[in-house]
């Protein structure tokens, strides 16, 4: 019979077992600090990335225009609109005006002794939402449209509400579309609506003049005595944007047809391009807005925008460089405003003797919140400062340095 041993087995004692805890707490420790910290970088490059795709969007889209400012109005980038007391505006679309936000009666056009000018570029000084206190800015700029070949057509007002376009079976020395197809009038996706503005180059004189239409219908396709395609477009009286008035008002398209019944024209559809800050939704978001159609989102979280201009005086060969609200003095205000360190060497000047476009700062948050696992860091924001250039605006060799 075996003898049962009395020797007793050891085990841990009470200092062993608190050591031992102690050092896997720590151990334990470290791996879930590693671990927070890793999700910590992951969620701020989450944000960081997101940023700069919406950032990047928006910020191409906006120089890319703003480049463009100008483009196809003809040398001095400026063209005379209808004189009355219904004065052209923009910054709306068939039901309603956005500029700033909630108006009902839209953004008039700037004016030189009282007529009323559109301009390659319409700065907007403080005339977007207040955000954190702090007022922002709005942009408008103006050029034609380079991928629509409206100007390939020959156009015949033939009503003071009405012009028929007629598809070319030549390419004509106006035409741009250098071998492209032209795209028909009423095609469902780049054709004509309501909403577009044309500018019309009537008849045959150098420089012709020039007057800009709303589309106020739809374009219906048709056929000429000569079997030509012929599409045939509205611009009603009553337009939303104030642009076809009546034939008694100069620079109409209803004045044109009484002085020259079927007067022969190119045409250019025109983009008049708006870019503000919409803060009646949340997050906030960039909007860009097209003639006279509704307003699109370019980016959400949008926090701040804010644009300075140079301008050049031939007269005197001075610069006004950095200013805020060009044009605008103490003697002569914008909006009554005159504020900028460069009203005096600015004042009188106008939207076409910009030279360039200065980003002063467009911020941007990003839209995934700073909780949860993004253990408190918050919104991250990026911020834009940049220049462009321009170039179809001012004429002027001599630039600020």
């Amino acid at each position: 019979m075996r003898n049962r041993s009395t020797k007793r087995q050891r085990g841990f004692s009470l200092l062993e077992m608190v050591v031992a805890t102690a050092l896997g707490t720590v151990v334990v420790g470290a791996a879930v600090q590693l671990y927070v910290q890793g999700v910590g970088a992951t969620w701020i490059v989450s944000q960081r990335a997101e940023m700069q795709q919406d950032f990047r969007a928006a910020s191409n889209m906006l120089t890319k225009d703003l480049s463009l400012a100008g483009a196809g109005l003809g040398n001095g980038a400026e063209i005379q609109l209808p004189t009355s007391s219904t004065i052209p505006i923009f910054g709306c679309d068939q039901t309603k005006c956005y500029l700033p936000p909630s108006t009902t009666n839209g953004v008039q056009y700037p004016n030189q002794s009282g007529t009323p000018y559109l301009y390659g570029l319409v700065p907007g000084y403080n005339a977007g939402p207040t955000l954190s206190g702090q007022p922002t800015d709005t942009v408008t700029v103006v050029y034609t449209d380079p991928a629509f070949y409206l100007d390939c057509y020959t156009a015949a007002i033939t009503s003071a509400t009405t012009v028929v376009f007629t598809q070319p079976t030549t390419t004509s020395a106006n035409c741009t579309a250098n071998g492209a197809t032209v795209q028909n009038l009423n095609d469902t996706a780049v054709g004509l609506t309501a909403g577009d503005l044309v500018l019309f180059c009537v008849g045959n004189t150098s420089p012709c003049p020039q007057v800009v239409a709303e589309v106020t219908g739809a374009t219906t396709q048709g056929t000429n005595g000569s079997g030509q395609t012929t599409f045939t477009v509205p611009f009603a009286a009553s337009d939303k944007l104030h642009m076809n008035q009546a034939a008694a008002v100069p620079q109409t398209l209803a004045s044109k047809y009484v002085a020259s019944p079927l007067t022969t024209a190119f045409a250019s559809r025109l983009l008049v391009i708006t870019y503000y800050i919409d803060n009646t939704v949340t997050p906030t978001r960039l909007m860009r807005q097209i003639s006279g159609h509704t307003p699109m989102p370019v980016a959400e979280s949008v926090a701040y925008m804010k644009f300075t201009y140079d301008l050049f005086n031939a007269s005197t060969n001075t610069p006004a460089v950095g200013c805020s609200n060009p044009g605008a003095s103490a003697a002569n205000p914008i909006n009554g405003v005159s504020t900028d360190g460069c009203s005096q060497a600015s004042a009188g000047l106008l939207p076409n003797q910009i030279t360039k476009i200065n980003v002063q700062n467009m911020a941007i948050d990003s839209s995934l919140q700073g909780s949860g696992y993004g253990m408190g860091k918050g919104y991250q924001t990026l911020d834009l400062e940049t220049s462009v250039s321009a170039r179809n605006l001012t004429y002027i060799n001599n630039y600020p340095n």
